[in-house]
């Protein structure tokens, strides 16, 4: 089955970095894209930022330029790198596929919390 599972959260200060993972195991990782989403306290999941099969990425405005989304095919795992931090990014981040029938999945999430 499709497993999601996301590591590397934590307590940051404002201005630092942070590096999630996401090991994907359970489909064919390589042929699909990849996204990280984000859920801050009392607020709607949004999408953080996409990468496809081929390598394009996608960033949400509020981030672009200072997250980095990679991943590895050899070890089915997908990346997010994360700098210039700030308060606002507090949230539990999630690692998300789509699959057959635009079914989701996700991971369990990993709290990021960037104090100021």
């Amino acid at each position: 089955q499709v497993q999601l599972v996301e590591s590397g959260g934590g307590l940051v200060q404002a201005g630092g970095s942070l590096r999630l993972s996401c090991a994907a195991s359970g489909f064919i990782f390589s042929i699909n894209a990849m996204n990280w989403y984000r859920q801050a306290p009392g607020k709607q999941r949004e999408l953080v930022a996409t990468i496809t099969s081929g390598g394009s990425t996608y960033y949400a405005d509020s981030v672009k330029g200072r997250f980095t989304i990679s991943r590895d095919n050899a070890k089915n795992m997908v990346y997010l790198q994360m700098n210039s931090l700030k308060p606002v990014d507090t949230a539990v981040y999630y690692c998300n596929y789509v699959g057959s029938y635009f079914k989701n999945y996700w991971g369990q999430g990993t709290q990021v919390t960037v104090s100021s």
